[in-house]
């Protein structure tokens, strides 16, 4: 898979992850990066401004990583940790929404964000690049089935809040203390019938102006916020 971009390349090279190879362009110059290369001993292969353009096809500035495809964890591997909050996706399509969604989720200490295999878009550069390399930090979990997911969730002690602007309770008047998965729908339909009905709670983000709904990245940073506040 490749990646591009300075902030994702300075958190990947900082890490253990396995980049394969790296692509620079002609004159590329970053004192941090250049030593971090010089640090990995990484196979450089340097490019032309027309090349680069060619293989990124969006804002490299001046390099790229050919990394290995993300590996996803198993439902069982996240729980043996014994994981209090945990993230679901119902079927989003954006990749920029999951990469934001992750990097909020990596930042407040989500222990987990689980995603269909179907019909959802899976891991790759967008949604690295909008991640600001935070990905490599979180557990993500591609499941066959929602529903049957989510009951091993309450097998597990979660409570499953689910998000509606309607038949639901205003978000900041739901009690997150115990273990939460908090299900984030579809950007356009919302969440499908059939995962609403797992739902023990169903919330809403208040609306107060012209507006009909939140982007789903948006509304994830506030009620996944909202989940950590309760906690303090």
């Amino acid at each position: 898979m490749l990646v591009y971009g300075r902030n994702i390349a300075e958190e990947l090279l900082k890490s253990n992850y396995d980049i394969k190879k790296v692509y620079l362009q002609d004159n590329f110059s970053d004192k941090l990066i250049n030593s971090l290369l010089e640090t990995k001993k990484i196979p450089i292969n340097f490019k032309s401004k027309i090349q680069m353009d060619d293989l990124a096809k969006g804002v490299h500035q001046g390099i790229i990583l050919d990394i290995k495809d993300y590996q996803y964890t198993e439902l069982d591997s996240i729980l043996k940790d014994n994981p209090n909050f945990i993230v679901i996706l119902d079927h989003l399509e954006d990749p920029h929404n999951l990469g934001a969604i992750i990097r909020t989720s990596t930042a407040a200490g989500v222990d987990g964000i689980i995603i269909p295999k179907d019909r959802q878009v899976g891991i790759n550069s967008t949604v690295m690049k909008t991640s600001a390399g935070t990905l490599i930090n979180m557990k993500i979990c591609a499941v066959t089935n929602l529903v049957n997911t989510i009951n091993k969730l309450k097998e597990n002690g979660f409570w499953i809040v689910g998000t509606d602007l309607e038949n639901s309770t205003d978000y900041r008047n739901i009690d997150y203390s115990g273990k939460i998965a908090l299900i984030i729908g579809n950007e356009g339909k919302g969440m499908s019938k059939l995962v609403k009905q797992q739902c023990d709670f169903m919330a809403n983000i208040p609306i107060y102006g012209p507006v009909e709904s939140l982007n789903a990245s948006v509304a994830s940073g506030i009620m996944i916020y909202e989940v950590v506040r309760n906690r303090k």
